[in-house]
């Protein structure tokens, strides 16, 4: 018998013995030992466990072998082409600003599959060489980059290359015997600008999309039943050294925006927003000519003001909540069909104030509403903000809890549902009924 369980022998025997002394009468020696291995577990650790908890089981994780053409070799020119890319070959991510900044997940995604340590150090996925073994496939194309180099440039040409790659990709999954297996359930496609792949998305809508939210497509191509919703990489650079003794006061500013009010979708809303709060005392609300200063001026607004205004862009969500995130400012959110990322994980509500659309173009009604929030509430959400910005950092190496880890998470959690679904196939042999 191992030491640690004579301990706890010992410390049982010594237990009903006291129990015994103490009452001064005869006890049911069954009862005392049911009472004793029915009791809840406790936090602390059992005497033949480990100290440390058991490790989660990372995600696996099978990739497919495409050509550089379709992910990174457009980082290295317009149709560049190569041999699937490794670990050797993967080159740094550029310094890119604006939109292509924004739309950099599919990058993040493929670089930690490629991470010579994923599935090691608590990391939240591994890299499987054998599709037999993989929980879900992932096809690294990077349609957003597609988008922005070919056909968001004007030109018909590269536009229909564009078109080319969305099709070539089609019919390379439809051939895939691991996607006529599941039907394409358990493959996952990052597709994070809202006009990526938009051409063929109904050709493989059952898989999971990586996506910055549901604004575009139809909700029987993308949908937050079988999607994930990804933070879009924030612009201006991370507030590292905001440790201020009095954080509160060193932000002068109330409420600040900065951005264009002349918008597709939403742009008599911003017009109305500007409307009333341009001018406001203790309110920065900047429109339209936002080139001047650049992303500086930006970083300068968002750390010297206590809430940052976010109102919904061409589509429900917008980089500004993730730049205001990384610059400890609190987020002001104005979009009645706006989806967060991990929100099974986080509640937003303890760091942004959320104002519908109709209450926002209630004049002095948000002015009014954050006035009452009291220095303490502040600093609470502050407080909040600094502790779950990691969340939203992508990076190479990938480190544990980042923006890619908790992305990979939200994959494993769609797992069920989705063997469900290709368990339910396999076996049916007519229709759903209820369809």
């Amino acid at each position: 018998m191992s030491s640690k369980y004579f301990v706890c022998f010992t410390i049982f025997i010594l237990f009903i013995f006291a129990s015994i002394f103490y009452s001064g009468r005869t006890i049911d020696y069954r009862s005392k030992i049911l009472l004793f291995t029915s009791l809840p577990p406790s936090n602390a650790t059992p005497c033949s466990s480990s100290a440390t908890q058991p490790r989660r089981r990372p995600l696996n994780v099978y990739m497919y072998d495409l050509g550089m053409k379709y992910n990174v070799g457009m980082l290295k020119g317009p149709h560049y082409d190569g041999p699937p890319v490794t670990i050797e070959t993967l080159p740094e991510f550029p310094h890119y600003t604006g939109l292509r900044r924004q739309h950099t997940m599919e990058y993040w995604m493929l670089a930690s599959l490629l991470y010579p340590e994923n599935g090691t150090k608590q990391q939240e996925v591994v890299r499987v060489l054998n599709p037999d073994s993989a929980d879900v496939f992932f096809v690294p194309f990077f349609s957003s980059l597609s988008y922005d180099t070919y056909h968001n440039q004007g030109n018909e040409t590269e536009s229909k290359f564009d078109d080319q790659l969305q099709a070539e990709i089609v019919d390379f999954l439809q051939i895939s015997k691991y996607w006529k297996r599941s039907a394409g359930r358990d493959h996952v496609i990052p597709m994070q600008h809202p006009n990526a792949f938009k051409h063929y998305r109904d050709k493989v809508n059952t898989a999971i999309f990586v996506v910055a939210d549901f604004g575009r497509p139809s909700p029987s191509v993308s949908n937050l039943r079988k999607d994930v919703v990804a933070p879009y990489g924030h612009v201006v650079e991370t507030f590292e050294a905001d440790d201020f003794s009095d954080p509160y006061d060193s932000r002068r500013t109330l409420l600040f925006f900065r951005g264009k009010t002349k918008r597709k979708a939403e742009g008599k809303d911003r017009k109305r927003l500007e409307k009333i709060l341009g001018g406001q005392k203790d309110v920065v609300f900047e429109a339209n000519g936002v080139t001047e200063g650049g992303v500086n001026a930006s970083t300068k607004g968002m750390r010297s003001s206590k809430f940052c205004l976010d109102p919904a862009g061409d589509t429900p969500s917008s980089c500004r909540l993730f730049d205001a995130i990384v610059s400890h400012c609190v987020p002001v959110i104005v979009s009645d069909k706006i989806e967060l990322p991990y929100e099974d994980e986080i509640d937003y509500n303890k760091f942004s104030i959320f104002f519908s659309r109709e209450e926002a173009k209630k004049e002095g009604y948000i002015l009014d509403q954050l006035k009452r929030i009291s220095k303490t509430k502040w600093l609470e959400m502050w407080r909040y903000l600094k502790n779950i910005t990691h969340h939203f950092e992508y990076q190479y190496p990938p480190k544990k809890g980042d923006a890619v880890s908790m992305l990979w998470r939200q994959v494993k959690h769609k797992l069920p549902v989705v063997k469900l679904a290709v368990h339910r196939n396999r076996r049916l042999k007519v229709p759903d009924w209820w369809r």
